[in-house]
């Protein structure tokens, strides 16, 4: 039974729905469906924005599953290209259409550097936003380091990073890790009336302006690529847990 769901209006309004219970742990079956859905939608001329939300109000997208990190290698070669999670969420930040996180409950590790790939993030009151990866040994290894810091701040991504702590939807929106908070039963609504109105631009004239917003993030890639090394050598320690 896939996880993973995918509709397409008339308006060209792509809305990926994730159904994985109980709180929609990031397996690799589930990865790979992910993954596949969105460079579906990222190659599909007729597909003009992309949302994405999740069929449980109680989490959005959980952490990748510890159990599949722990059966990979302790010790890996220094990676030289972005691995293929980031591929995934660099795909939602970079293709020529908007990609839009309507994010309610819990959000945390991988499922917020999903959630951080995406062009915009509307969240409900009861949003809880946190990056584990610290208490586990090791780092975040999918962004969280590096839009993060973009988004919110050195000092406060710092703050996320190494305390490891649930921020709640209040805070998120007064850091701008979120666009907007609204409440549970507006936030579709307002999501579609966007998603939909910019729907109906020139589609190279979205795609121009993205293009020119993504080339303003210097050395996202560079980062990124630093960041899985960073991942590699502290997976490799001996007091690491996973």
């Amino acid at each position: 039974v896939t996880a993973i769901r995918t509709a397409v209006d008339d308006r060209g309004v792509a809305t990926i729905t994730i159904d994985h219970p109980p709180i929609n742990l990031i397996t690799m079956e589930v990865f790979f469906e992910l993954g596949a859905s969105i460079q579906e939608l990222a190659d599909d001329d007729s597909v003009r924005a992309v949302v994405i939300r999740s069929a449980n109000p109680e989490w959005f997208l959980a952490h990748f599953d510890v159990e599949a990190i722990q059966q990979f290698p302790r010790v890996q070669p220094i990676p030289s290209e972005i691995g293929p999670y980031d591929q995934m969420c660099e795909t939602l930040r970079t293709m020529p259409k908007p990609t839009i996180a309507v994010i309610g409950g819990r959000v945390g590790g991988g499922g917020s550097e999903l959630a951080l790939g995406c062009d915009m993030r509307f969240a409900t009151p009861d949003a809880i936003f946190s990056q584990p990866e610290v208490a586990l040994g090791i780092v975040p290894g999918a962004g969280g380091t590096v839009r993060l810091p973009r988004l919110i701040g050195r000092s406060r991504a710092l703050e996320v990073v190494l305390g490891c702590d649930d921020i709640d939807a209040a805070t998120a929106e007064r850091w701008g890790w979120v666009n907007r908070v609204l409440p549970a039963d507006e936030i579709d609504a307002f999501v579609d009336r966007l998603a939909g109105r910019i729907a109906g631009f020139v589609p190279h004239a979205v795609a121009a302006a993205k293009a020119s917003v993504v080339r303003a993030e210097l050395g996202v890639e560079t980062d990124l690529l630093a960041e899985a090394r960073a991942v590699n050598a502290t997976r490799a320690g001996e007091e690491t847990p996973v």
